[in-house]
């Protein structure tokens, strides 16, 4: 997988983050319509949500796989026990990527990394709700070795805070002391999507910005036009 992508402008050629889809919703129809036409825009990463698996099961990773085999998808499957059995199943189902919770205990994060690699899958770190990011990141990375961590700020929290100035600096922070890929979530859209690349996530999580919109496909070019402003 591609981390940076260049986009050529008119006379110079820039990077971007890679931008992730993430369908939080409980129809699976939807979820496809909306993963159809975000791939169509330019998306590079599916997230195949936790409401959708809930709802639909792992079924649901497999016929978006099957819609988008080229697409890279990941299994939101927010692990915080039984590591090993929840990994295979997301795997088994067509994922590339599936999301551990950094809350659960560290024997779970280091069987869902072993299993995942083993599978010839990747893990995501979902740092949400974690007090101190660089002290739990340091814990993780003493046991395993997961390939990207994500900053996340819940929908529930968003509702509470709007500024994304905390998010920009665990980015930093996180990016200054470790060499691994971050992501960020929670409520990004064009006009934050900028500050996050700048700050240095290496991808950027859009959810109902994307799937609520009227015009998906223009959405996603929006969003993918703001990031690949950075100068």
């Amino acid at each position: 997988m591609k981390w940076l992508i260049s986009v050529e402008g008119e006379s110079t050629i820039t990077k971007r983050p890679l931008l992730q889809v993430a369908l939080d919703m409980t129809n699976l129809e939807s979820a496809l319509r909306i993963a159809l036409r975000s791939s169509r825009a330019g998306v590079d990463i599916i997230e195949v949500g936790t409401p959708l698996i809930k709802s639909e099961g792992v079924r649901s990773i497999k016929i978006i796989k099957t819609a988008l085999p080229e697409k890279p998808i990941v299994a939101d499957m927010k692990i915080v026990d039984a590591g090993s059995l929840e990994t295979e199943l997301a795997i088994s189902a067509g994922a590339d990527i599936v999301t551990v919770m950094a809350l659960s205990d560290i024997s779970t994060i280091k069987y869902t990394v072993e299993t995942a690699k083993s599978l010839g899958g990747r893990v995501m770190i979902d740092m949400m709700n974690v007090s101190n990011p660089l002290s739990r990141t340091r814990e993780i990375l003493d046991v395993c070795k997961p390939d990207i961590l994500c900053i996340h700020r819940g929908i529930d929290v968003q509702r509470k805070y709007r500024s994304i100035d905390s998010m920009v600096m665990e980015v930093r922070r996180l990016k200054n002391t470790f060499d691994i890929k971050i992501a960020v979530a929670g409520g990004i859209d064009e006009s934050t999507a900028p500050i996050l690349a700048r700050a240095g996530a290496d991808i950027l999580i859009v959810g109902r910005a994307i799937t609520t919109s009227t015009d998906i496909e223009g959405k996603v070019r929006s969003i993918l036009t703001s990031m690949s402003r950075l100068g």
